[in-house]
C-alpha cells in the first residue's frame, strides 16, 4: 500500500479543502489582529504617553503570539505524534477560534484600565498556541497523502491559507472602513469604527470555525501515521526524542524559515504602520484604506507564486529552489531605502503609490517563493512518529527569531536610523537562512513511511531511523 493510497478522488479533494480551510482560518484570526494592532488598538489598548510607544507597545502584544507558537506546537505536536493528525487538528482550531472570538468581547483601556492589556495579550498567547498546533499539522495532512514525486505540489495547499486568510482578513477591514467611512490618520476614540467597528471581525471568525470543525470531523488518519501505529512505533515523549536524535535537523529548520517569517511581517505588519503612520512623526501618512487596497493586490501574487514554487520545488528540489530565492529576499532588504525612503517615496496626498505596489509586489513574489516548498520540507526532515512536533517546533521557534520582534525592531530603526536599516535587517535574517540551507540536504526524494532516501539507500536519509518504543 503506497502513501497515496488512501487519499484519491473524494478523498483527496476532502483532504485539501480540510488543510486549506483549517489554515485559512487559523491565518485570518492571525491577521485580524495584526490588522488591529496597527489601526486601532494602540488607542484602545495602549493609549498614554507617546503614539510611537503605543504603537511599539501594541506591536509587543502582536509578538507575543509568537512566543506562543513553540509551546503549542510541542503540546499540540506530543498528542499528535500519539493521538493521530485529525484530532489533534481539531483541537488547535478550537483554541485559536475561541481566542479569536473572546478578543471581539474585551472591555478596552477605557473601561477597565490596566486589565484589558493584560487580557488582551493573554488571549493573543491563546491565539499563538492554536496557530503553533496548526501549520505542522495541516502539512503533514497533506504531505502525507501526497502522490509519490507530487509532494511539494500537494503540501502547497495549507500554505495557501496564509495568503487567503490574509486576503479575507484585510479585504473584510477594508469594507469595514469604507461603511464606517474611518480614517486611520485622524482616528479618535468617538468615531464609530474604534469604539465598536472593529470588534466585527473577530466576532464573525466564530462563523469560519464551525466551518473548518465540520471539515475536520469528517477526516480519516493520515495512511503513513495509520501503519506506524500498527507497526508499535509511537513514542512516550516525541520532544525529547526528536530532541535527542534530530537536533540537528531542529536546528536547521528553524533557520530555514527565518527569512520567511521576516519577509512577510516586514510586508505585512511593519510596512502598514510606516505607510499609514503621521508624517509629523517620520512615516509616510497614506490613507489606510488606499494603502489596504495596494496590500491586497501583493497579496494575489504570493497565492499565484505558492503553486509555482510547489512545481518548482518538485521539479528541481526543495534545496536548490530555497538557495536562489533566499539570495534574492538578501539582494530585496538593500533596495528598501530606494523603495520607502519619504525623499523618493513621497508622503501624504504626494506619496507614490504605484512605487509602492512595485515593492509589496516584489515582496509578495519572493514570499510566495519562499513560503510554498516548506511545507514539504520540514516534514521530510523527521520520522513519523515525531513528525508533528519535528516540523512543528522548528517551524515555530524560527518565528520567534524571524517575527516575534521583527514588527518592534522594524518600528524602532526606522524610527532611529531611517528605513534603510530595515532592509538590512531583512538581509542579516535571510543570510542566516541562507548558512542554513547550504546545511541542509536536499529531501525531495524521502520516503516519509520508512524515511529512507531514495536517492541515497543507506545515505543521510537513514540516519533519521525510527525508535520503537511501546506505547
Amino acid at each position: 500500500m503506497t502513501p497515496s493510497s488512501g487519499a484519491r478522488g473524494l478523498d483527496r479533494r476532502r483532504i485539501i479543502f480540510a488543510s486549506l480551510v483549517g489554515t485559512t482560518i487559523e491565518f485570518y484570526d492571525f491577521y485580524i489582529y495584526a490588522t488591529a494592532a496597527v489601526s486601532v488598538f494602540p488607542l484602545l489598548f495602549f493609549p498614554k504617553g507617546d503614539a510611537n510607544v503605543a504603537l511599539l507597545a501594541s506591536m509587543a502584544t502582536f509578538g507575543v503570539a509568537f512566543v506562543a507558537r513553540p509551546i503549542g506546537s510541542i503540546i499540540f505536536g506530543h498528542f499528535g505524534d500519539r493521538v493521530g493528525r485529525k484530532a489533534t487538528l481539531i483541537g488547535s482550531l478550537l483554541l485559536m477560534g475561541i481566542a479569536t472570538f473572546a478578543i471581539g468581547l474585551l472591555p478596552t483601556y477605557h473601561q477597565i484600565g490596566v486589565f484589558a492589556p493584560a487580557m488582551l495579550a493573554i488571549l493573543r498567547f491563546c491565539q499563538g498556541l492554536g496557530l503553533g498546533g496548526e501549520w505542522s499539522g495541516a502539512a503533514l495532512l497533506a504531505a502525507e497523502t501526497a502522490e509519490p514525486g507530487r509532494r511539494a505540489r500537494a503540501a502547497m495547499w495549507p500554505q495557501l491559507g496564509a495568503p487567503f486568510g490574509f486576503l479575507i482578513a484585510n479585504g473584510f477591514f477594508l469594507l469595514l472602513t469604507i461603511a464606517f467611512g474611518f480614517n486611520s490618520t485622524t482616528a479618535t476614540l468617538d468615531d464609530p469604527f474604534v469604539v465598536w467597528g472593529w470588534r466585527i471581525p473577530f466576532l464573525a471568525s466564530i462563523v469560519m470555525v464551525l466551518l473548518g470543525l465540520y471539515v475536520r470531523f469528517r477526516l480519516q488518519e493520515t495512511p503513513v501515521f495509520a501503519r506506524a501505529v500498527e507497526r508499535g512505533e509511537k513514542l512516550k515523549s516525541p520532544l525529547a526524542h526528536v530532541v535527542r536524535n534530530n537536533g540537528r535537523e531542529l536546528v536547521l529548520g528553524t533557520f530555514a524559515m527565518v527569512a520567511t517569517y521576516g519577509l512577510f511581517y516586514l510586508m505585512t505588519t511593519w510596512v502598514l504602520s510606516y505607510a499609514i503612520g503621521k508624517v509629523e512623526r517620520g512615516f509616510l501618512g497614506i490613507n489606510y484604506r488606499d494603502f489596504l487596497v495596494l496590500q491586497l493586490v501583493s497579496m494575489l501574487l504570493f497565492a499565484l507564486f505558492i503553486p509555482v514554487s510547489g512545481y518548482l520545488a518538485d521539479r528541481f528540489g526543495r534545496r536548490k529552489l530555497l538557495i536562489a530565492v533566499t539570495a534574492a529576499i538578501i539582494a530585496f532588504g538593500f533596495c528598501f531605502g530606494t523603495f520607502l525612503s519619504p525623499a523618493v517615496m513621497g508622503s501624504g496626498e504626494d506619496a507614490n503609490l504605484g512605487r509602492m505596489l512595485a515593492f509589496l509586489s516584489v515582496g509578495m513574489v519572493l514570499m510566495g517563493l519562499t513560503f510554498g516548498p516548506m511545507s514539504a520540507l520540514l516534514p521530510e526532515m523527521f520520522p513519523t512518529n515525531t513528525r508533528y512536533t519535528g516540523s512543528g517546533v522548528a517551524y515555530n521557534m524560527s518565528s520567534i527569531i524571524g517575527a516575534a520582534l521583527t514588527p518592534f525592531v522594524a518600528t524602532w530603526l526606522a524610527l532611529r536610523f531611517g528605513v534603510g536599516a530595515v532592509g538590512g535587517y531583512l538581509s542579516f535574517l535571510a543570510s542566516l537562512t541562507l548558512v542554513s540551507l547550504v546545511l541542509t540536504r536536499e529531501t525531495k526524494d524521502t520516503d516519509l513511511d520508512t524515511m529512507a532516501d531514495l536517492s541515497e539507500p543507506g545515505g543521510a536519509g537513514a540516519a533519521a531511523a525510527i525508535e520503537v518504543t511501546s506505547p
